[in-house]
């Protein structure tokens, strides 16, 4: 059940100085010291389908016939601040992760999750289909137990293992790396690149507009239920790594790394001039290659890099509005490929926040 905060108990608070209201006309920030304060929150699951066995249920012999399997829907929960602003923002988590990439941080401070709601904006929490809660899916899997942490602290650049990279924003202690790998997790089933689209199309119809905040993997599936639905007003993509889309006929050559090619997607004009309709902003983090690595976890996100600004010069060709951001670029050192997450992570949510301000969506 959704608790709602009412008004009378709001004014208190506000007289008490336990909130504090921002610049922003109408907009209430929680400060980083006060509780927080929420008007609404729950969770549901959204979009999936529905397969059914033929036959007749028989409650007795309690056979397959005629039972059904609910499954392929996203898990969401959301949390919405009292007089939150105009867009809320719906985060979805990269490749191994679910919800968890956006909550507490493997040392315990505040995630995306808490950050963005302190500052006013609702924050909306996606499990994809077939990983974390939305685990039950319509195709079967295939989880093996895999020993494979170092090759993620790798490719994820914390450093090479077991070094951690000199100026990494990485919390260096051992509880909170034990956090970080406990964090991620398996799919239950294939990734469909479709099915996980469409049920964030079926989130942004439930809830109207907002602004799609991706990470990693989710990157390029974003770009997919971007063109899928009118309601995502922008796109704020953390360190995209897969399924680049470009205008037929305009697609790069595939890029070479170390740890094997990069290949553009093709899509119709019309479906990619849907991207040129809205903002888009794309951070990258730091210690990636200039040059050929021999390191495939590094080397990976030099070509990723490379293949996000001709993906956004192409963009801004047909008239839209993308951006790359190489933290490094802007005096920001040491981030890993979870910036959102890092000891300055602060400092990223204020990069975010600007920017969402300077496009006039907050």
């Amino acid at each position: 059940m959704a608790f709602r905060f009412k008004k009378s108990s709001y004014i208190a608070l506000v007289a008490s100085g336990l909130l504090l209201v921002n610049g922003c006309a109408n907009t209430v920030t929680n400060s980083d010291s006060a509780p927080l304060l929420i008007a609404e929150q729950g969770s549901f699951a959204v979009g999936g389908s529905v397969i059914k066995n033929p036959g007749e249920f028989d409650p007795i012999a309690l056979t397959s016939e005629g039972q059904t399997l609910h499954g392929d829907h996203a898990y969401v929960f959301f949390q919405r601040p009292v007089n939150e602003r105009t867009y809320p923002l719906v985060m979805w988590h990269g490749f191994g992760q679910f919800s968890k990439t956006w909550e507490s941080t493997p040392d315990g401070r505040e995630g995306y999750q808490t950050l963005f709601l302190r500052k006013g904006y609702g924050v909306y929490l996606i499990d994809q289909p077939r990983r974390g809660n939305a685990a039950k899916g319509t195709q079967t899997g295939d989880y093996k137990a895999t020993p494979d942490e170092q090759r993620w602290f790798n490719t994820f650049r914390e450093g090479n293992w077991p070094d951690y990279s000199p100026n990494v924003q990485f919390p260096t202690d051992e509880a909170s790396l034990d956090q970080y790998f406990r964090q991620m997790v398996p799919d239950t089933g294939p990734i469909d690149i479709n099915v996980n689209a469409d049920a964030v199309e079926a989130l942004f119809r439930k809830i109207g507009n907002g602004i799609l905040v991706t990470h990693s993997h989710s990157g390029g599936m974003g770009w997919q239920a971007a063109m899928q639905s009118p309601n995502i007003k922008a796109i704020v993509s953390y360190e995209p790594g897969s399924n680049f889309v470009f205008p037929e006929g305009e697609a790069p050559e595939p890029k070479h790394s170390s740890s094997g090619p990069l290949s553009a997607v093709a899509v119709p004009l019309e479906d990619f001039k849907k991207l040129t309709r809205i903002p888009i902003v794309i951070y990258y983090g730091d210690n990636i290659p200039e040059t050929l690595s021999e390191f495939p976890g590094q080397d990976g996100w030099r070509v990723r890099l490379e293949m996000a600004n001709e993906w956004a010069d192409t963009v801004n060709r047909h008239g839209g509005d993308a951006t790359v951001v190489h933290l490094p670029d802007k005096g920001i050192y040491g981030n890993t490929h979870f910036p959102f997450s890092d000891l300055n992570n602060k400092e990223i949510a204020t990069l975010m926040a600007d920017w969402v301000h300077e496009k006039g969506l907050d």
